[in-house]
């Protein structure tokens, strides 16, 4: 069954292949990717069809074709997996945390499928089971880019509803001199996002934090800022 399952899934991905999509997908990325070059709309059709045929079965035999998927390399089957997994929130339970943090460990390899894995199904998983915050501090000080970029964008979505603003600004002290500018842009976006409930307090941060916050990650946080305090906020 779980190789017909997954056979079928990659028959229509090859079919929905786009020549112009998959010879521009690179230019997104700094490190290699691996992709069919499939748009990104037709994916997600691909991917809701496909999960409507095994959504009642059992969590874990989902879990185990979202492995499978991951497992490929290809960044399309990785998105299928991050949404799958993402669809199985509300039954989530605390042993849960390992094995996303597993497929973080050793599948992740670029920004858009961290991104997607920690928006939404791990993003998910802390809103539930928020003690979970203190893994994210522990990643935040990973030597793996993705692990720290995961610690931040995992909350964007938390940020975004004025959740958890201590943890985030404990999550940006650990990262706050990082070199890495994608690490940058993970927590200047959840700073970003967190000052959509909190702009005072997180205006504060940064003008607190900016002689040592790399400009990159500045620039990110301030983005959806009124105009005098971005300018404030980038006075040197």
């Amino acid at each position: 069954m779980t190789n017909q399952i997954l056979q079928d899934l990659r028959k229509e991905l090859k079919e929905n292949i786009d020549e112009h999509t998959k010879n521009t997908a690179q230019k997104f990325f700094k490190e290699k990717i691996k992709v069919y070059g499939i748009k990104t709309a037709i994916v997600s059709k691909i991917s809701k069809s496909h999960y409507n045929k095994i959504k009642d079965i059992d969590k874990k035999e989902i879990f185990g074709f979202c492995e499978d998927l991951f497992a490929s390399g290809f960044m399309e089957e990785s998105f299928i997996a991050c949404n799958w997994s993402y669809n199985l929130n509300k039954i989530y339970e605390e042993k849960d945390f390992l094995i996303f943090e597993k497929w973080l460990e050793k599948y992740i390899d670029n920004w858009a499928t961290c991104d997607t894995l920690c928006n939404h199904t791990i993003g998910a998983f802390v809103v539930m089971f928020p003690s979970y915050i203190k893994e994210l501090k522990k990643w935040a000080k990973s030597d793996n880019r993705w692990i720290k970029r995961a610690s931040s964008v995992t909350l964007i979505i938390p940020a975004r509803k004025g959740k958890f603003l201590k943890d985030i600004f404990e999550i940006a002290d650990i990262l706050i001199k990082d070199q890495d500018d994608l690490v940058q842009k993970g927590y200047g976006w959840m700073l970003k996002s967190a000052s959509e409930s909190h702009q005072k307090e997180v205006f504060d941060y940064i003008i607190k934090n900016k002689k040592i916050m790399p400009r990159t990650a500045l620039r990110y946080a301030i983005e959806k800022m009124p105009e005098k305090l971005r300018k404030k906020a980038m006075e040197k």
